[in-house]
């Protein structure tokens, strides 16, 4: 899924007027994805890590930590996914336009 959404935004990205406002703000709104992307992997690398800490019993290691990182890494992750179906829906908006 992650991999479908960094070729819908490189399409968004390649249909910008290149050299123009467009090209730039494309490009930086393909770094903010991608940029927002690596957050939501590290914030599940993070829940794993906790529960695994958790259940090898790590020193300092505790459930409620472990709740709360994989809490944190469910609202990221369902975040992503609203976000990526706003941006397909008005993907196909727009090539659903008649011209």
């Amino acid at each position: 899924m992650v991999n479908a959404v960094s070729a819908l935004l490189s399409n968004l990205t390649g249909a910008a007027s290149p050299g123009g406002a467009a090209s730039t703000s494309a490009t930086n709104f393909l770094d903010l994805a991608n940029s927002a992307r690596q957050n939501v992997s590290a914030t599940q690398k993070d829940a794993a890590s906790a529960e695994q800490n958790y259940a090898a019993g790590a020193p300092g290691a505790s459930l409620p930590k472990a709740l709360v990182a994989s809490d944190r890494a469910e609202v990221a992750w369902n975040a992503t996914v609203a976000v990526r179906n706003e941006i397909v829906s008005a993907y196909q908006s727009i090539m659903n336009m008649q011209f």
